[in-house]
């Protein structure tokens, strides 16, 4: 089992930036992908960045350049910097984590924490 806890959430004017964090829990999961994913009110869960074994990274056309997905060395805590946001990068987002496929695609990963929020105000 791997618990995922996120944090860092918070509320900020088009621009600025945010840094989410995500500290994992449990066993076996140094080998997993993780990822972060978002999720607007009305709108389908989508998958933000991610961050494979070998530390391979991908992103959604639409945060590339802006948002940059890290883990530290012991691979205990994932992390999502967002800078020049924008209202439209406004929900909850989720870190989650899989020892499957590394994909951005939320029926894919089989862990996921509870969320935190993000709102982007203009």
């Amino acid at each position: 089992q791997v618990q995922l806890v996120e944090s860092g959430g918070g509320s900020v004017q088009a621009g600025g930036s945010l840094r989410l964090s995500c500290a994992l829990s449990g066993s076996g999961y140094d080998s997993y992908c993780m990822a972060w994913f978002r999720q607007a009110p009305g709108k389908e869960r989508e998958g933000v960045a991610a961050i494979d074994n070998d530390r391979t990274r991908d992103y959604a056309d639409s945060v590339k350049g802006r948002f940059t997905i890290s883990q530290d060395d012991s691979k205990n805590n994932l992390y999502l910097q967002m800078n020049s946001l924008k209202p439209e990068d406004t929900a909850m987002y989720y870190c989650a984590a899989t020892p499957w496929v590394c994909t951005m695609v939320a029926s894919d990963f089989q862990y996921w924490g509870q969320g935190t929020q993000v709102t982007v105000s203009s």
